[in-house]
């Protein structure tokens, strides 16, 4: 990255973050930090810890249902925390982008409660998203092609990862260099212009509203992010993750017959992408 002294449009980006203002419009912006949780009570306590807190002007946490002492350990972090019966992955962040919408959030960003991904990031990606110059914004593993490896990343999913990536690219027609990730920063304009009705409770959500902002042909961006996976962390399983893998390229499958004029549930006539009023 330039330094800030010597780029004038970082040091407007950098400005902006710390005042919480868009880059060009000036206009006053709400960013609000979603910890979607479940199950990791041994964890989310140390994930909080190390979130940027100035960077926001609220942080969630959104248990789904738990079993453990999530919901207890949440509870003590001085933070609005939320519950409900468990409904799965997309589900629960569904249910945070909800009640952070409600809270008045032009951003929100997805934070998992394991501590997977670096929290580092999220400066980066606030300025990014506050330029207005993205809908979406996806944080990418992948932007130096041997990173995740060096991060311990199983070969087996490395290579699926890749290739998933390049048929998505192919289809959806969006230059990232990874679609299968999950730090997030969802814009209301986003949200209000896709929705989160019809999609799925589980782990596909997280695909199928890439593939949505595609098809509403909205702004998606993605920005350098790292994930530690030697320590202890929440993931699918391996039987799962190929689950997942199938019905992604179902969703392909419905994006490409919904551009040809026969839409889906999901993929239906899109919305204008206008910026909504709060």
């Amino acid at each position: 990255m330039s330094d800030s002294n010597s780029n004038p449009r970082f040091a407007t980006v950098a400005s902006a973050v710390s005042n919480g203002t868009n880059s060009f419009s000036g206009e006053k912006l709400k960013v609000v930090g979603m910890i979607p949780a479940y199950n990791c009570a041994h964890l989310i306590k140390k994930a909080y810890e190390q979130v940027p807190k100035e960077y926001f002007d609220s942080i969630i946490i959104v248990d789904d249902g738990s079993t453990d002492d999530t919901l207890k350990v949440a509870q003590t972090l001085g933070v609005k925390v939320f519950t409900h019966p468990h409904s799965g992955y997309g589900g629960n962040i569904k249910y945070a982008i909800r009640k952070a919408l409600l809270l008045g959030a032009d951003y929100m960003i997805e934070i998992h409660g394991d501590g997977q991904y670096d929290p580092g990031n999220i400066p980066d990606a606030i300025a990014k998203i506050q330029t207005g110059q993205y809908d979406f914004l996806l944080g990418s593993r992948f932007t130096s092609l041997l990173q995740p490896l060096r991060d311990k990343m199983s070969l087996v999913r490395y290579l699926a990862n890749l290739g998933m990536s390049f048929i998505d690219r192919l289809v959806l027609r969006i230059p990232l260099t990874e679609f299968h990730q999950g730090f997030r920063v969802y814009s209301r304009r986003l949200i209000e212009t896709v929705g989160l009705e019809d999609t799925s409770d589980d782990h596909l959500f997280s695909f199928q509203i890439i593939a949505k902002a595609a098809f509403a042909k909205l702004r998606v961006g993605e920005i350098p992010v790292r994930c530690n996976y030697g320590d202890e962390h929440t993931s699918i399983n391996l039987r799962r993750s190929v689950v997942y893998a199938v019905l992604t390229f179902g969703v392909l499958a419905e994006f490409l017959l919904a551009k040809l004029g026969f839409p889906s549930k999901i993929f239906r006539t899109a919305k204008a992408p206008e910026v909504p009023a709060r």
